[in-house]
């Protein structure tokens, strides 16, 4: 990577922003060499937008109750992520569908708090996916940092990290133990990607060593 020229994420979030504050955290600690140019949120009242502005972030509400459609509302989004030349756009719990442009493609990541392809798709998100996971039964769960493509939890997985699930585990104690895994999980994978280390061919993810 050109350190003259800092890898650039836009990170989009809808709610209490604890991705984007552990963003920030490892940008700043450089284990995450990166820089965050923009916030976009889908929610005016969104917490993590108050981590934004400590952190001296820009950040733009972009409501999709402003647009017609989700294709409208999606090139505001990504017409945004142009503006400040975005290498790459970091999804930090953000719940509204975007359709992603083809300069796009490959270019969007999400992180989903169960271990794809188990426990996922449409309306499986936030605590509703650690009650399916106690629910079921499961022994295992994790997180999975993943390509985000036009279909809920679909597109390609780039890293994913495992944690146990306790006998007397809560959705709140799992959550806990899945977040920790995240809040490794994510930069890593940012990292991968900004080191120019990950090739993606059709649902394959190749991760070049060192």
């Amino acid at each position: 990577m050109d350190t003259a020229s800092p890898f650039r994420l836009v990170v989009l979030i809808s709610g209490g922003g604890t991705t984007l504050r552990n963003l920030i955290e490892k940008t700043r600690a450089g284990t995450l060499r990166a820089e965050i140019p923009l916030v976009i949120s889908s929610n005016p009242a969104a917490g993590g937008i108050r981590f934004a502005h400590e952190a001296g972030i820009p950040c733009e509400i972009i409501r999709r109750t402003y647009f017609a459609s989700q294709d409208d509302f999606s090139r505001a989004v990504f017409d945004g992520c142009r503006a400040v030349e975005a290498n790459l756009v970091v999804m930090g719990g953000f719940l509204k569908r975007l359709t992603i442009p083809d300069d796009f493609v490959n270019r969007v990541t999400n992180i989903h708090p169960a271990l794809i392809p188990a426990f996922c798709g449409e309306g499986l998100y936030g605590h509703g996916v650690h009650e399916a996971v106690l629910e079921y039964g499961a022994k295992l769960s994790g997180c999975t940092v993943h390509f985000a493509d036009n279909q809920y939890d679909h597109g390609p997985v780039i890293l994913q990290k495992a944690v146990p699930v306790l006998d007397d585990d809560t959705p709140d104690t799992l959550a806990a133990r899945v977040f920790q895994a995240e809040c490794e999980a994510y930069p890593e994978a940012l990292q991968l990607i900004a080191d120019g280390r990950v090739t993606v061919e059709g649902r394959r993810v190749r991760i070049r060593p060192k």
